[in-house]
């Protein structure tokens, strides 16, 4: 046994020395240590032609910096934790967001890592964990309430923290929204001008920020058209795609039933068209729906919707925006954006 150890850690040290290193970074660059090192930590007195080298050959040989190193060094890991809902939107929904935030990152010392909770657990657990133990030097939460107590927490122990949607607590925190209020009106509007007059909306679960968002835009702009409201109740966005149908198809069946639809989910519109269908009737012809999506696929689906695109690429790009200005003390006024929804893409 003691032999079968002893070969253990000798792979291992074998391991650790074939990694590449700065020396292996310094060697194919043909610049000193120090310079590699200071390139790799975006020192100011680098040059970027020097930096952009230096982290060219770091990313095609591999190179990883040793964390508990760097930690002891600096006091900091390095890595902005993402902690996201398992439950959470697919459909692309995850992937782009993961994309432009490590897209934001790659020019910069830091790494992204996912920390998923379920939705049945207490959501305050996975920021606790990260916030206590210190395993990374910010956080970018998702799924935002009105009254959110992470954001409360993070704030008062002054940890560096970014919001995906907005909060209503009177905190100056950085975010990145979507502005699902001006969605709303310009859906309501669309569906206005094609002559609908009796509309539903399939909105955000309650607890959430953009819900209160996209609820008082549509109201206000039902109001502005003269317009009357098909109450859709018992489905929200978070709702599976059967009970979504389900209940939908519950609605289109009755006398009164709504001649326009407001989607605030694309992946949900799947099951808004299938119920409109599964009742015998046309979308485009006798219901029109106008969708908010984060992936261009609902053309696909019937080029008779009308859709809204939301960048969830671009959110994640201005989360780490965010983030990093938060670890680097920046006011969190400066930090904060909100997108606009394009024009309604028309059929």
């Amino acid at each position: 046994m003691d032999g079968e150890g002893g070969q253990e850690r000798a792979d291992e040290r074998a391991g650790e020395a074939s990694r590449p290193t700065l020396k292996t970074i310094a060697f194919m660059t043909g610049l000193g240590v120090t310079t590699v090192s200071r390139a790799l930590k975006d020192a100011p007195d680098i040059g970027e032609e020097t930096k952009k080298r230096v982290r060219l050959v770091a990313r095609q040989v591999g190179y990883r910096p040793n964390r508990a190193g760097v930690r002891l060094r600096t006091g900091k890991t390095n890595v902005i934790s993402l902690v996201l809902d398992t439950e959470e939107q697919v459909g692309g929904f995850v992937s782009d967001l993961i994309y432009g935030i490590s897209e934001q990152l790659a020019a910069t010392p830091y790494h992204l890592i996912v920390t998923p909770y379920s939705r049945n657990n207490d959501p305050m657990e996975p920021v606790r964990y990260v916030v206590e133990t210190g395993s990374a030097d910010g956080i970018i939460i998702s799924r935002t309430e009105p009254q959110d107590a992470r954001v409360r927490y993070m704030t008062e122990r002054g940890f560096p923290f970014a919001t995906h949607g907005r909060t209503d607590m009177g905190i100056d925190h950085p975010f990145h929204d979507f502005d699902n209020r001006a969605y709303a009106v310009q859906a309501v509007r669309k569906l206005a001008e094609l002559g609908r007059r009796r509309l539903a909306l399939l909105a955000p679960p309650r607890r959430l920020t953009y819900h209160n968002h996209m609820r008082d835009g549509f109201l206000e702009a039902l109001a502005e058209a003269g317009l009357t409201e098909a109450p859709f109740t018992g489905a929200t966005v978070d709702h599976s795609i059967d009970d979504i149908r389900g209940r939908m198809t519950e609605l289109m069946s009755r006398p009164n039933r709504p001649d326009g639809i407001v989607s605030g989910s694309g992946q949900a519109t799947f099951a808004l068209v299938a119920a409109v269908e599964d009742v015998g009737l046309t979308v485009g012809k006798d219901v029109d729906i106008v969708s908010k999506q984060s992936s261009r696929l609902l053309h696909l689906l019937r080029p008779t919707l009308y859709v809204v695109n939301e960048s969830v690429r671009f959110a994640g790009s201005e989360l780490a925006r965010s983030v990093l200005g938060a670890i680097e003390g920046k006011n969190p006024k400066s930090l904060q954006s909100l997108s606009l929804p394009t024009e309604v893409e028309a059929r």
